[in-house]
């Protein structure tokens, strides 16, 4: 990869200009870490880029910014700029071109993603302090924080971010500055603050990332309803380990295999017990529909972050059952089976886990469960209903309640092997519709 940066910087020279690896290349080598991806920028603006590459493919011509590929590799290419005036808090109001490297990377975010490496001789250049921060592991503006936050305020997730992923810690300053402005990120579009809770809420050290946001009130302006877990009691008979938000983030910490949607429904899998929780008359600590409340309030949430819908339901689900697992060996083999065959099944397993071994520590559920799981043909597993709501609809029924237990008994039938296909268990259907006129 690096050789075929050295190309594209070769051919720009050629034509008489500059050009130099940036960011967060630079950061991983001087860290002894190869490179996923290199970006580059140059001292020709867009014009003369494509005169040097017809084929240049633009990703924003008006920010300069464009790819290039050269045997396998995509690079990104971006012509060295000033931007001034970000009056909205998210965009800069006036770009302009430089020939000059110096006034390109003192306009970039953290010190260690400003650093400057010649393709050619690997010399690091560095106007701002990086090289020493990347020794210190010290995530650090690019001057004034408060001036660079206030450009964009997305730099501030951006922070949290990259020292959770990296392993670095914030230098004082560029925390107070966040602590200051954390509301500004009330300025974001909610997909951009999405897009980087995705990436925090499964990086290596997503509990500190959390935690931190927490500490800064970034959290409070963002989830409002995780950041109200802090304080929020819990029987320590079966809570040991603390408050809501303590037991949330070990949780969140002890996920085996990060996955987004099973963080999102670590993170909401309590909220509820935020409005439910009390003390009875004999002392104990009480959080009775705490999961009911908290599905109804995943759907809010959902709604103000731009959610997929795939997303919001399965986070819903996970989030209404979670308690369901507790009752499990009780359960009719009938309605196990229908659990075990249910889509969301896996995730809502594998919260089960979590909560258990970040409070209690008690797994005989999930112990069953998984025994049940492991005595199940697959075959059985992967069936899905013979018989839809919309079937029955087509019969002629109206939507009701009794919908469900319909198609309950339908689907407890086909598992117990009633059908030999879906024409018998239509047919089963009508007879049952039939009987309940």
């Amino acid at each position: 990869m690096l050789n075929s940066a050295a190309e594209i910087a070769s051919e720009i020279r050629d034509a008489g200009f500059d050009c130099r690896i940036v960011g967060g290349a630079v950061r991983d080598m001087l860290c002894g870490k190869t490179p996923h991806d290199i970006d580059l920028v140059t001292t020709a603006f867009p014009d003369e880029l494509e005169a040097i590459f017809p084929d240049i493919h633009w990703a924003g011509k008006a920010f300069g910014v464009s790819l290039i590929k050269r045997n396998g590799f995509t690079f990104e290419l971006a012509s060295a700029r000033l931007e001034r005036s970000y009056l909205d808090g998210r965009h800069p109001e006036e770009i302009k071109f430089s020939r000059d490297f110096e006034s390109d990377v003192v306009r970039r975010d953290f010190t260690v993603n400003a650093l400057l490496c010649d393709p050619f001789t690997l010399e690091v250049t560095d106007f701002v302090g990086g090289v020493e921060d990347v020794k210190k592991m010290v995530v650090r503006t690019v001057g004034d924080p408060e001036v660079r936050f206030k450009e964009d305020a997305l730099r501030m997730l951006r922070a949290v971010r990259f020292a959770a992923k990296r392993g670095f810690s914030l230098d004082g300053g560029t925390e107070k500055a966040i602590s200051a402005l954390a509301s500004n990120v009330n300025l974001l579009a909610a997909e951009r603050i999405k897009a980087e809770m995705d990436k925090i809420i499964v990086s290596d050290r997503r509990r500190y990332a959390l935690e931190l946001m927490h500490r800064t009130g970034l959290l409070r302006y963002i989830l409002p309803e995780v950041d109200a877990l802090a304080g929020v009691p819990q029987e320590k008979q079966f809570h040991p380990e603390g408050d809501v938000f303590t037991h949330t983030m070990i949780m969140l910490e002890r996920m085996a295999l990060p996955d987004v949607t099973l963080a999102w429904s670590v993170l909401f899998h309590d909220i509820g017990k935020a409005h439910t929780t009390f003390t009875d008359d004999s002392g104990r600590i009480r959080a009775f529909g705490h999961e009911e409340k908290g599905a109804e309030m995943v759907y809010d949430i959902a709604e103000r972050l731009k959610f997929p819908v795939s997303t919001r339901e399965a986070v819903a689900k996970a989030v209404r059952n979670h308690m369901r697992m507790a009752f499990v060996r009780d359960m009719r083999q009938s309605k196990l089976k229908r659990l075990l065959c249910e889509e969301n099944f896996p995730l809502e397993l594998e919260l089960h886990r979590l909560d258990c071994i970040s409070s209690h520590k008690i797994m005989d559920c999930w112990l069953f469960l998984v025994d049940q799981l492991a005595a199940t043909p697959v075959e059985v597993l992967r069936r899905k209903p013979l018989v839809s709501g919309s079937d029955l609809i087509k019969m002629g029924a109206v939507p009701s309640p009794a919908f469900k237990k319909i198609l309950e008994e339908l689907f407890d039938r086909q598992l117990s092997g009633d059908f030999a296909n879906r024409e018998e268990a239509l047919k089963a259907a009508e007879e049952i519709l039939e009987q309940s006129k």
